[in-house]
């Protein structure tokens, strides 16, 4: 069994945490890493590494991205996981390019809407109010479960 971990950075509405903890239910060996609060990990030990974000103004957390680059060791099995007002494949760049440099393989990468009202949003109450939904939820751990946990 691979032996699993996942960074994230999830504030504001914890739309990407959600995810997370139906991940974390579904299988309870992944180890979950806020960025916010571990700043260097060794991720040598784990077989697979998931980086997680919010999405803000485009891309994931700078948190996220600044971890990958110190911590994300060469040649890893790697994927991603994104909540977003706005959801598009665009969003994942900045990170995916961390992970190319790193020469890791990609299992694929997951996005759903959230709720959001960072910057110019929290003028009109927000977007994608109510999501993300128990059916988006549970895409993730489909997601999780179809490319990650079985390889």
């Amino acid at each position: 069994m691979s032996k699993i971990a996942i960074a994230y950075y999830s504030r504001h509405h914890g739309n990407t945490k959600k995810l997370l903890d139906a991940i974390k239910e579904s299988d309870p060996s992944v180890v979950l890493i806020d960025v916010t609060e571990k700043h260097e990990v060794d991720l040598t030990k784990f077989d697979i590494i998931g980086f997680a974000s919010g999405i803000y103004f485009g891309k994931f957390s700078e948190n996220v991205v600044t971890f990958a680059r110190i911590n994300l060791p060469p040649q890893k099995k790697v994927f991603c996981i994104s909540t977003a007002g706005n959801p598009t494949s665009r969003d994942f760049d900045e990170i995916k390019s961390v992970i190319d440099e790193k020469f890791c393989n990609s299992l694929g990468s997951f996005q759903c809407p959230g709720f959001d009202t960072f910057g110019p949003f929290k003028l009109i109450g927000g977007i994608k109010k109510g999501h993300p939904t128990d059916d988006e939820v549970q895409d993730g751990v489909d997601f999780y479960r179809r490319n990650v946990k079985n390889r």
